[in-house]
């Protein structure tokens, strides 16, 4: 992508050329809805997010279209030529479609403006694509190509500021972010994913109404932190959350890693340190994207500013610190609204992510090792990664020695697999056979019977079945003979 340093007009006509491609690979469709559209007495044009992808030759099969024709309206021309037609977000405005593989969507010319209690916009119809296009949030998203007729519509200079890769508001980015706060998010979302600077006014506006953002709802902040966490340069968009105080909003836990340093207490940036463990995991991602490892991964040390204590020999240290983190993770990310499950994987990891550093220098048991696998359970793969990831030493020996003690681990857990299929780790009898040996009926005991089995399997491997029964057995007697003293 051109940046702010190439002379602009070969810029342009390199983002123009990749357009030209991109639009006529999606011109049969655009154009005959544009045509059907233009036969009703509507207008009709590809706007915002298709036109810029268009641009960047990254334009996918989701289309965005805006009309004056109102959502009924809409509804009746695209209802007989689209494959499927689904209004879900009509009172917005929205009809969407699917023709040809091609997602749809088609929006009524309109405005959104909060006031200032309201956590939903207000929405209400235009008359005039120009009077739509100044409602966008940025002027690389304000631009649009009329149909069929194919005119280019840019009335705030998108196309240039796409060419410099600079991301500024089609107004004053005060009316901008006054009327939708999450714009400010927006803003280091689309750094992140573009990889654009955030012009010098929108920075300080952001930075001057960050308490704003706190009339949006947790659902809609969590959507632009997930799209800015799985972009392709996250880091630039949460150092731009930081730096203005959005953070503080948002996610207080990443700002409060910036722990001070002093010169008789010395240790590494522990904020700096978490976004170099983000880009080693991101790196590690082997099928795309992963955003419960990249949570995992920003998140692991949000504990150590509530459990530093400086020792008396002059370090610092951190004790429980991933306990105290997975408490935190849990309470932030309900906070945004994660799902339970995400909510549970990830402060899973962040707990169990120093667990690797406790089994010593490679003196692996397998008792040891089974409890590795067993705690980590589904998200196995995912903490090696995280381990792995949180390795930032620049002492290159110690480096290497980590990751090779974590080569052992993994080739150990791998053997185990193999010969005891550790990925189900259960006793070696169920709880059938445990009532049935014991006699009992289904009950606590039954339980507890089920968890001192599952303790001998974690640390003796298989026994199997009459090695199980016989030690049950003596169990169970051991536990009545204490019930008998009691």
């Amino acid at each position: 992508m051109p940046n702010a340093n190439e002379d602009t007009p070969s810029a342009l006509s390199q983002v123009q050329r990749r357009a030209v491609s991109e639009l006529l690979r999606v011109a049969p469709v655009a154009d005959e809805l544009g045509r059907r559209f233009q036969e009703a007495g509507f207008r009709l044009a590809l706007v915002g997010g298709s036109v810029r992808d268009a641009l960047l030759g990254r334009l996918g099969n989701d289309l965005d279209f805006t009309t004056d024709a109102r959502p009924q309206d809409v509804l009746k021309i695209v209802r007989p030529w689209a494959d499927s037609v689904w209004d879900v977000g009509i009172a917005f405005g929205t009809v969407g479609a699917q023709k040809d593989g091609f997602q749809i969507e088609v929006t009524t010319y309109r405005s959104e403006a909060y006031d200032r209690t309201s956590r939903k916009p207000e929405v209400s119809y235009g008359d005039s694509i120009e009077q739509d296009l100044v409602r966008r949030d940025f002027t690389v998203n304000a631009m649009a190509l009329a149909l069929p007729e194919q005119q280019f519509v840019d009335p705030h200079g998108g196309l240039e500021d796409l060419a410099a890769g600079v991301l500024r508001t089609p107004g004053t980015p005060e009316e901008s972010f006054s009327d939708d706060p999450l714009r400010m998010l927006r803003a280091a979302r689309f750094a992140a994913q573009l990889d654009f600077e955030v012009a010098p006014e929108v920075v300080a506006a952001m930075r001057e109404m960050s308490d704003r953002i706190e009339i949006v709802s947790a659902e809609r902040v969590q959507g632009e932190l997930n799209k800015l966490l799985l972009s392709a340069h996250p880091r630039k968009g949460l150092g731009l959350l930081v730096d203005t105080g959005l953070a503080d909003r948002v996610l207080p836990e990443l700002p409060a890693l910036r722990l001070e340093r002093d010169e008789h207490h010395r240790h590494k940036d522990v904020y700096d340190h978490s976004l170099i463990v983000l880009e080693q995991a991101i790196a590690l991602e082997e099928d795309g994207p992963d955003l419960v490892l990249r949570l995992a991964a920003l998140l692991h040390d949000i504990g150590k500013p509530r459990t530093r204590r400086f020792e008396s020999d002059g370090r610092v240290s951190f004790h429980h610190h991933e306990v105290v983190g997975a408490k935190m993770t849990k309470k932030r990310m309900t906070a945004l609204k994660y799902s339970n499950d995400m909510v549970k994987d990830v402060s899973r990891l962040v707990e169990l992510h120093l667990r690797f550093h406790g089994y010593g220098d490679g003196e692996w048991t397998d008792s040891a090792v089974r409890r590795y696998v067993r705690d980590a359970g589904p998200l196995l793969e995912r903490l090696h990664k995280l381990t792995r990831s949180d390795c930032t030493t620049r002492n290159k020996r110690k480096a290497n020695a980590l990751s090779r003690t974590y080569d052992g681990l993994e080739e150990r857990i791998a053997q185990l697999q193999e010969q005891e299929e550790l990925d189900a780790i259960r006793p070696d009898l169920d709880g059938n056979e445990i009532q049935r040996v014991l006699e009992i009926s289904p009950g606590p005991m039954v339980g507890k019977a089920y968890a001192f089995l599952l303790e001998l399997r974690l640390e003796n491997g298989p026994m199997g079945h009459d090695a199980a029964v016989v030690a049950l057995k003596e169990w169970w007697e051991a536990q009545e003979a204490r019930a008998a003293q009691s």
